[in-house]
């Protein structure tokens, strides 16, 4: 494994959003939601992600999630990603990031 300098880490922005809307992600070549969060400053973005194993639309509206809201926009199928939503892969799917208790929408990951 690769050590990275602090500054490195630093230039990622990863910042907690609440989750506003949750579609059906029908285009994607793996079963996937299209999501969109607000980031406080940093204003509303959406993604896809694909986390339908684990989850419903449902369970994610309302949910604080965590996300790297500073990668370039990556075009999936007709939809425009524009963060990463972060999780840990399992053998039963993805488990999304939270925070532990509520935050304001934008702090960023220290």
């Amino acid at each position: 494994m690769d050590t990275i300098a602090w500054t490195d880490f630093e230039k990622v922005l990863i910042a907690v959003g609440t989750v506003t809307r949750v579609e059906p992600f029908p285009e994607a070549r793996k079963p996937a939601y299209r999501i969109w969060a607000d980031f406080g400053p940093y204003g509303e973005k959406k993604t896809s992600a694909q986390v339908t194993a684990l989850y419903r639309p449902e369970d994610l509206l309302g949910r604080q999630i965590v996300g790297v809201i500073n990668f370039p926009p990556k075009q999936v199928g007709p939809f425009r990603s524009e963060f990463l939503l972060t999780g840990f892969p399992t053998e039963q799917g993805v488990v999304i990031t939270t925070p532990e208790r509520a935050v304001p929408n934008g702090t960023r990951l220290a």
